[in-house]
Formats: structure tokens, C-alpha cells, sequence
């Protein structure tokens, strides 16, 4: 059986896809591209949560593309709008003619010695299994699992006779009109929740074991309204985009450099929208500094509004058990519900859940450093779009994209078939490739990849030091080998299990022992440093 043959696979059709689609037919055109997209249809996370209210926590103007202008009044955007925005943009500049739906990628191969992946997809609802190749693999699928979220085991939950959901597979048939509701969690989806709901429900509580930071901007932004007004276009969305990067730097700077103050000015913020007898300090005044966890947004108000106005409360406690009718505290006081929600959070998934092996040696994400933000040490050809934790996930996704055209174009005009970020551990001080404290992050944090503690293995949080380095910096540096020639099978991918030496060889040497744990897997034993023949080391 044949299998067709791509220059680069993309998986995943969202937000970070549908982009990546779009930035290589611009930069790179002569390359034949696909994207594999596991469901039905075009939006990723905006068309898999239909949960009332679902909106984004950043504005449209830095979440949005820089190069398809968001044209509507409210920059903080509810999801339909979202999802329209991305499936236009695919259909506008054709990338949409390049997706195969309901195809959900099993595996990844790589061959050394043919320098390309083969790739094995599931298709359509019997999952027939079908093969893929491509030079260049460009996973854009997210890092949450798209199958389920995170709901912790509570007690007596199977005595609940009311309905138990989570926010990620929202019933549609689901009804709450003058119903009791209580939302359990404090987070993003927690606070979009309840304020939703609150307008049809007979009462919604927010029940939290702990409080979040959570901030009020209004959901048009009367500076980049009135600068559209004034200027082109395209112009206009530039200035607007950044303005808010601006923005949210000098928020995210002083959360981390003066957090005292960062504290007090948050809770005067709840506290100008809140009643003066409302007890602030027990249900929105967290234990720990703000942006050690995501800051949360509610626009114009609207959970501090339902709670001023009696239609929703706030509860912090812990849960002992789920009753017949609803939830028992620690404190004894009992919560009644018809409904009750769990807003706990996702399940962290890397690469979607593939299987990626490289010359037979299966990857574990876990024991990998990450290279730029979007390459794996010891994984050739190979990238994932990771967006900002503490900004819009776009801007940090189109740096990535931008980046990948332009490895692939330098590796085109220097006829290189393979490149390969190699990293000595030694000289790395590993760290959590997410530097935030929630949940979802702690529990997954063994199976993501490690940053280390310098460039260019040092994840950045700022968007305009990216900028600098990926759009403009130079593509070769010392921790990137570029070759010309396949290579022989090679053991030097964080793999489950691996030898503490492999054999190294290549045409027209002789094979040579090369420590693979914290060792250079290109140096001949007794030469540390020296590369490869038909292969080039650079340096910057």
C-alpha cells in the first residue's frame, strides 16, 4: 500500500492550527501541507465547550491572528464568536481545503535513515487505520485531553439524586431554569459559570475550597474602539494588539515584582463592585500571590453583579460528602441542588495523547527538555505549539509558527534534510515547564517536558523578548544540528527505556560508544564537541 506523503503534517484544526496553516502557505508556499483534525469540525477548544457563557479570558485583539483583524465591538468574545472567527479565517485564505476531519493520530514514527515521520491515523467513526509521511511534523493539538476533564472522587457522589456534569461535556439537553445550582471550583470556568447561569437559575452557588484572584475590564475596549475609528484597519488592529501586550506585560511584571501591591490593588477592584458588609477577605483574597495561578476575568462585572444582586453566593468550605440532595461542608452546613457542576479543571495531555518514537525508542515526554519553547531535545523534525500561560495563548502560538517556517526555509536553502535540538543535561537546571501552582498543572507536571534554567532551553513568559528571538534571532545556534544525509537508528531521545550507552555510527566511521545520559550523542568517545561528517554545528 502506498502511503501519501506530505513536506509537513499538521495535527490539530483550532486556533493554533488553522494559524500555523495559514503561516506556512504565506512564508512557505511551495511546501504540500495537511492537518489532521481528530473531530468533525473546525475550533478545537472553541467548538468542543458549549457550556453557558463560554467566552476567553483574553481580549480578541492579542487572541485573535495579526493578520485577520478582529472586527467586532466587544473585545472580550464569547465563544460562538470565537469559533466563527477561526472557521472564517480558514475558509478566507483556503486552509480549510487542506484539513482532513475525523482523522485522530495514533502514532509517529521516526526513521533516522529515511529522515521522515510515518504517522498512523485513525479515520472516520470505524477508525480505519491509514498511513501518513512527512518530512516536518507540527503538532498544534493543545496539552488538555480533549476525551474528558478532571473530576475529583467525592464522596457519596453515586448518592446524588439530582444531575451531576462537568463542564467539558455540557448536556445540551440540559435545563436549569428555576433550579437550584451549585458550581464546584473557583476558576475561569467556575466564574464564566455562574454569573451564565445566574440569569435562569432559581439560585447558582460558586462553591470553592479556595479562592482565586479575579480582576473586572469591560468587555469593549473603548481605547481600541475609538483608535479603529481613526485609522485603517489593519493599522489600527496593530496599534490595538499592542497596546494590550503592553498591557498585560506591565500586569504580569508588577504581579511578580511588587505582589504586596499586586494583592491590594485586586482586591480594591473587588471591592468597588461588591456590597461594603461582603466579606472579601475569606472569598476572594487567595493564600498565595497573584499569576502563581491564572488571574481570572469577568467582564463588566457580571459574577460580582449576580452575587450583589442576590441571584448567585459565594461559599468557601470543603466538601465532606454528596448527600441525596446535595452537598455536606466540613463546616455542617448543607448546599441543595438540583444540579450540581464540577468546575475542576482539566486532564493535561501532551501531543493529544500520541505515541511518538523516534528509531524505535518510544518518547517520554516527561524526561525531555524543551528547546525554544516548541522543539523536544532529541526529537528531529519535530514541534509543538505551546501559547503563554500568563498572556493570549495566540501571540505565543504565532511566534511558534513563524519560527517553524523559518527553520524549514533555512533548511531548504542549505539543503539540510534534518534538524535536531541536542542539549547536554548536565548543564541544565531542570524546571517545570509551566511556572504556575494550579491543580492542573501539579498533577501533571511529571508527564510535560522540562525547561531548563537558560536559553534556549528557557521557556520565556514575554511575549516581546519571543518577539526579538524567533522572529528576528538567528535560526542556527549551538544547540541545533542541521544534517544533510539520513542517519543509522540513533539513542539519544528521552526515551522509557534506554541504554545507559548506545551505539553511535555514521557513514564512513567506525562505530564509536557515546554516553547518552547527559552525554553529547553526536561526540566520538574521547572527542567530546566534534560533529558529525555531512552534518553542521553551529554556533551563534
Amino acid at each position: 500500500m502506498s502511503i501519501e506523503h506530505f513536506d509537513v503534517l499538521i495535527v490539530g484544526a483550532g486556533l493554533s492550527g488553522i494559524g500555523a496553516g495559514y503561516h506556512l502557505q504565506a512564508r512557505c508556499p511551495g511546501k504540500r501541507y495537511a492537518i489532521l483534525e481528530g473531530r468533525s469540525a473546525i475550533g478545537g477548544t472553541w467548538d468542543l465547550f458549549r457550556y453557558p457563557g463560554i467566552r476567553s479570558d483574553s481580549d480578541m485583539f492579542t487572541l485573535g491572528y495579526s493578520f485577520r483583524p478582529w472586527k467586532e465591538a466587544k473585545a472580550i468574545a464569547d465563544g460562538p464568536s470565537i469559533r466563527e472567527y477561526v472557521r472564517d479565517t480558514a475558509r478566507e485564505f483556503g486552509v480549510d481545503r487542506h484539513i482532513r476531519f475525523n482523522h485522530r493520530v495514533r502514532s509517529a514514527s521516526w526513521s533516522s535513515e529515511h529522515t521522515r515521520w510515518t504517522v498512523e491515523v485513525d479515520v472516520g467513526p470505524g477508525e480505519e487505520r491509514v498511513r501518513y509521511s512527512c518530512d516536518f511534523l507540527y503538532v498544534c493539538s493543545g496539552y488538555y485531553r480533549y476525551e474528558s476533564g478532571y473530576t475529583p472522587s467525592f464522596p457519596g457522589a453515586d448518592d446524588f439524586q439530582g444531575r451531576l456534569v462537568h463542564p467539558q461535556s455540557w448536556p445540551q439537553d440540559l435545563d436549569y431554569r428555576g433550579k437550584r445550582v451549585v458550581v464546584i471550583g473557583s476558576g475561569a470556568t467556575a466564574v464564566t459559570l455562574v454569573p451564565a447561569m445566574a440569569a435562569d437559575a432559581a439560585h447558582v452557588t460558586m462553591l470553592q475550597r479556595s479562592p482565586s484572584y479575579i480582576a473586572s475590564l469591560p468587555s469593549e475596549d473603548a481605547i481600541a474602539n475609538a483608535i479603529r475609528e481613526h485609522l485603517p484597519e489593519r493599522v489600527a488592529h496593530r496599534v490595538a494588539r499592542w497596546k494590550n501586550v503592553a498591557l498585560s506585560l506591565l500586569v504580569y511584571q508588577v504581579c511578580q515584582r511588587a505582589p504586596s501591591l499586586a494583592r491590594r490593588m485586586l482586591r480594591s477592584g473587588v471591592a468597588r463592585h461588591l456590597p461594603p458588609d461582603f466579606d472579601i477577605d475569606t472569598h476572594f483574597n487567595p493564600r498565595y500571590d497573584p499569576w502563581d495561578q491564572r488571574l481570572c476575568l469577568v467582564p463588566d462585572g457580571d459574577l460580582f453583579r449576580a452575587v450583589k444582586e442576590g441571584r448567585a453566593s459565594v461559599v468557601t468550605d470543603r466538601i465532606r460528602t454528596f448527600t441525596k440532595s446535595g452537598v455536606l461542608l466540613e463546616s455542617g452546613k448543607e448546599l441543595e441542588a438540583d444540579i450540581i457542576v464540577t468546575a475542576t479543571g482539566l486532564e493535561l495531555l501532551l501531543c493529544g495523547g500520541i505515541r511518538i518514537d523516534v528509531d524505535g525508542d518510544v518518547l517520554e515526554p516527561g524526561r525531555a527538555f524543551i528547546y525554544k519553547g516548541l522543539m523536544l531535545g532529541g526529537v528531529p523534525n519535530f514541534a509543538l505549539c505551546f501559547g503563554y500561560t500568563n498572556a493570549s495563548w495566540t501571540l505565543r502560538a504565532e511566534l511558534a509558527s513563524i519560527y517553524v517556517c523559518r527553520l524549514l526555509s533555512h533548511m531548504d536553502r542549505h539543503g539540510y534534510r534534518q534538524c535536531l535540538p541536542r542539549h547536554d543535561e548536565s548543564d541544565l537546571d531542570p524546571r517545570p515547564l509551566l511556572g504556575l501552582t494550579s491543580g492542573y498543572v501539579r498533577r501533571s507536571a511529571d508527564h510535560l517536558p522540562k525547561q531548563g534554567s537558560k536559553a534556549p532551553w528557557y521557556f520565556r513568559q514575554n511575549y516581546v523578548l519571543d518577539l526579538l528571538a524567533m522572529k528576528l534571532g538567528p535560526v542556527e545556534d549551538r544547540a541545533m544540528v542541521f544534517s544533510k544525509e539520513g542517519r543509522p537508528p540513533r539513542r539519544d531521545v528521552a526515551s522509557a527505556e534506554r541504554p545507559r550507552h548506545a551505539e553511535a555510527w555514521y557513514p564512513g566511521t567506525e562505530p564509536a560508544r557515546v554516553a547518552t545520559a547527559g552525554g553529547d550523542p553526536w561526540a566520538k568517545a574521547g572527542t567530546r564537541g566534534s560533529a558529525p561528517p555531512s552534518s553542521r554545528r553551529t554556533r551563534s
